[in-house]
């Protein structure tokens, strides 16, 4: 798949990309080691807003636009435009400038940077980046999964097979936060461990082999799943909602159904 005149090939747009996540998550960390939490406001969810999200949204944004092929922008931080629009866009960019802003406040270094190309519905493209490790991975269409070292410079990403009758499957969630649906859903494996993990990260685990089965049985935003959604997908996973059907994006509704992600399952 190519783009714009030179022919772009997602693999050169997703590098471009690794380095706007980078520039991004440089300003964050500026204010990470700064932060005082008078910069806390809530928007109208209740949920905390800083001006961490604030800049990398920005600074993301303006990156974005001032690339060679122009898409629309659905970001977490910006105002939504309405379904009647978005409904005609073929591709556009699906941005959590800071995904973690709780993790961010507590200062546990659990949040990421998070941008993601859909195509009709589906990610063709997604970015991760960690802040505070200074780690990026991305992923494109039938092209793999990968961490980014450099330019030119990657690590792939492979989860390795298993079978869900193992014994001992790491599950990313709180043993002592379950809720009861999530209870239900892991006592149905055989001696289960838990690992816990905010943001993207707990997609990134599994990608990378730390952890097998993510089931998210409560509310998350699409923002906060597509750009992992491919990482972990072309790393040889998958996610899809409970009645097995793929997770979709630039709905009508931003919120995603409740999802089960996992990795190489034979």
């Amino acid at each position: 798949m190519y783009f714009a005149k030179k022919k772009m090939t997602l693999q050169a747009l997703a590098e471009q990309v690794c380095q706007i996540s980078i520039k991004a998550g440089q300003a964050i960390m500026d204010i990470y080691d700064n932060f005082d939490n008078k910069d806390i406001t809530t928007k109208a969810d209740d949920s905390p807003l800083t001006i961490a999200d604030q800049k990398s949204n920005e600074i993301i944004c303006f990156h974005l636009k001032g690339l060679q092929k122009k898409y629309p922008i659905i970001s977490e931080e910006n105002k939504q435009t309405d379904y009647q629009e978005r409904k005609d866009w073929e591709r556009c960019w699906l941005v959590d400038p800071l995904d973690g802003t709780k993790e961010f406040i507590k200062r546990n270094g659990d949040f990421t940077v998070n941008i993601a190309l859909v195509e009709d519905h589906k990610i063709i493209l997604g970015v991760v980046y960690i802040p505070v490790t200074k780690k990026c991975y991305f992923a494109y269409k039938n092209g793999g999964a990968f961490e980014y070292l450099e330019a030119g410079n990657y690590r792939k990403l492979e989860a390795k097979a298993f079978d869900k009758s193992d014994e001992g499957l790491k599950f990313v969630c709180s043993r002592s936060h379950l809720s009861e649906e999530t209870k239900s859903y892991v006592d149905q494996f055989n001696k289960p461990e838990f690992v816990s993990r905010g943001s993207s990260l707990k997609f990134l685990i599994i990608a990378d082999n730390e952890a097998h089965i993510y089931p998210r049985l409560g509310p998350t935003m699409e923002w906060d799943t597509a750009a992992a959604h491919i990482i972990l997908e072309e790393a040889g996973g998958k996610i899809y909602q409970l009645d097995e059907q793929p997770l979709l994006y630039n709905k009508e509704n931003l919120l995603n159904p409740y999802f089960i992600a996992e990795g190489n399952t034979k």
